[in-house]
């Protein structure tokens, strides 16, 4: 036995089937997108056209690519700097609860495990002009109704409100796990020393989950990159292109006008963005918070 685990061809034969996997789900894939991206093909005809680097001369020069661009970058701003923090204090609220404790727990989930075409109906109803809960209430308080989806002014914020409404309870459930982990004796003897629950929780817990709260920044900037369906499904990138996304950007290209070889551009140019993104906030910040000892 101890012979046989010494051989490299047994460790071959266990790593083998997740490297076939790995290679034709992760490898394949992004080589043939680098390679249709150099062409132009409409995705059914038999020789797709070489035109080198043109598609991403055309990205780059597109303004709807840009806009794209932006409206991704709002998403990535409102998750890290209102969604984030928000996060952490439902996480800290919750933790801090003395009964009902998982009915909380389930009642923040919820959303998460929901269908985004769900969501994104549901939300819809709110925002409804004329009849939406949203402005019923405003009526009530002598303001006009709002078209929510429909004013480019509105329509953005609105999306990023349903997405945040959305994944918000899925990461308070991973912050959550992560305070209740915390050794309970440091925030009994900083209790006894006469720290509030304020400082208890800026100087002990804090600080503690900031590997947890690394993960959640890391995986919302990952989240917002490749947003499209709750955009789809609430607004189809309007009013006017002012609400599409890169995602949705390259689905109406690839899909809708049979320009598959611009929308693997698109598609490269996600890729490369989001992995540039991960890379820097691992580098200067996510590596700082690597490790809490307790």
């Amino acid at each position: 036995m101890n012979t046989s685990l010494r051989s490299p061809l047994i460790y071959t034969l266990f790593v083998l089937p997740a490297l076939i996997l790995f290679i034709m789900f992760f490898l394949y894939p992004i080589g043939s997108s680098l390679y249709y991206s150099l062409t132009s093909w409409n995705g059914v005809s038999a020789e797709p056209r070489f035109v080198g680097l043109s598609n991403y001369a055309k990205a780059l020069t597109d303004e709807r690519f840009w806009i794209s661009t932006r409206n991704n970058g709002f998403f990535i701003a409102f998750s890290v700097l209102i969604q984030v923090p928000l996060i952490v204090l439902f996480s800290l609220l919750i933790a801090n609860v003395k009964k009902l404790k998982g009915l909380y727990k389930t009642a923040v989930f919820l959303p998460s495990i929901m269908s985004t075409a769900v969501i994104g109906i549901l939300w819809g109803f709110i925002y409804e002009p004329n009849i939406g809960l949203l402005n019923q209430l405003l009526e009530t308080v002598g303001i006009s109704p709002v078209y929510w989806l429909s004013d480019n002014r509105f329509a953005m914020i609105s999306i990023l409100v349903t997405n945040a409404w959305q994944w918000t309870g899925f990461y308070i459930v991973m912050v959550l796990a992560a305070i209740l982990a915390i050794p309970k004796d440091l925030d009994e003897a900083a209790a006894i020393d006469g720290a509030t629950a304020v400082q208890r929780a800026f100087k002990i817990t804090l600080p503690l989950i900031r590997p947890i709260i690394s993960v959640v920044i890391m995986l919302s900037i990952a989240g917002a990159m490749k947003a499209a369906d709750i955009v789809l499904v609430m607004t189809k990138g309007g009013p006017a292109g002012s609400t599409e996304v890169l995602a949705t950007y390259m689905i109406k290209y690839a899909i809708t006008n049979f320009k598959y070889g611009y929308g693997n551009t698109i598609a490269v140019l996600i890729f490369a963005l989001t992995l540039v993104l991960t890379a820097v906030y691992q580098l200067l910040v996510a590596r700082r918070n690597e490790r809490v000892e307790y």
